[in-house]
């Protein structure tokens, strides 16, 4: 199983109409969540069935405009966390079970086979559902056009601090021809270095969290100064200053991650 992610590029009445789906999704599960707060004996079918239902719904119109598999994954996501919730009460673990909450800044919501198009060279995808987004150009250096539209299981659109990402769930598997030379290694993952082998070889940890803190603090205070307790809606600079701080993150997390899945493909190789 592959998941490959690509940035969407459209304008910005097309961003705006993926901000309404993904509202729709985050509204289709917390109504999913609390009918199963108000019920009792309620089953994943139960919230299957309630999609339906509030697609019908004269006072939710745009309910209905989003594809019926996407409300049924949405449903699906409150289903999981109720599942959750049910299996560490039966495990009786000790602290707090998680249980669901209703979710405030949903990021994301998922297709599954229909409701969206995909071009012949794999270069652009189109959202053909009530909202009609239309046609987005992805950006990715991975390319789609070697798999099937029948290989792709599920697509994701997730929302990020620089923008919109498509993610494909691509039923295909990965191999990697290694000579194996008959060598065995141990690891310590440490704090001074990165890694540490059996060998005595070590890997520095390059720490970018303790090397961006300067920049983080500079853009924390911004969006402090810029906030104003008890305003709603806040003004345009604190939500510029406050992206600007996502983004900084943002960095952080993808040069952490990049790091770690270089050097562990090195070691491996």
């Amino acid at each position: 199983m592959l998941v490959i992610e690509a940035k969407l590029k459209g304008s910005q009445h097309q961003y705006k109409v993926l901000d309404e789906m993904i509202l729709t999704g985050q509204f289709i599960r917390n109504s999913c969540l609390r009918y199963w707060i108000d019920n009792k004996n309620v089953k994943r079918n139960d919230l299957q069935k309630l999609c339906a239902v509030l697609a019908k719904d004269n006072n939710f119109p745009w309910v209905k405009k989003l594809n019926s598999q996407a409300r049924q994954a949405a449903a699906d996501r409150a289903w999981q966390s109720i599942q959750r919730f049910y299996n560490f009460c039966r495990l009786k673990l000790p602290g707090k079970k998680g249980y669901p909450k209703f979710k405030k800044f949903t990021r994301s919501i998922e297709y599954k086979t229909t409701g969206y198009k995909l071009s012949p060279d794999r270069k652009k995808i189109e959202f053909k559902d009530g909202f009609k987004a239309g046609v987005f150009e992805l950006w990715t250096s991975r390319d789609l056009v070697w798999y099937s539209e029948q290989q792709i299981s599920r697509v994701r659109l997730v929302k990020r601090a620089d923008g919109y990402y498509c993610q494909f769930l691509v039923n295909a598997e990965r191999k990697e021809t290694h000579n194996f030379e008959g060598n065995v290694v141990g690891i310590d993952l440490g704090l001074n270095a990165f890694y540490t082998d059996s060998n005595g070889d070590a890997v520095e940890n390059p720490k970018y969290l303790s090397s961006s803190e300067k920049r983080l603090k500079k853009l924390q205070r911004r969006v402090s100064r810029r906030h104003e307790k008890g305003k709603k809606p806040q003004s345009n600079n604190y939500h510029k200053a406050r992206k600007q701080l996502a983004r900084q993150h943002l960095k952080i997390s993808r040069q952490r991650k990049d790091h770690a899945v270089k050097t562990a493909r090195a070691l491996i190789q």
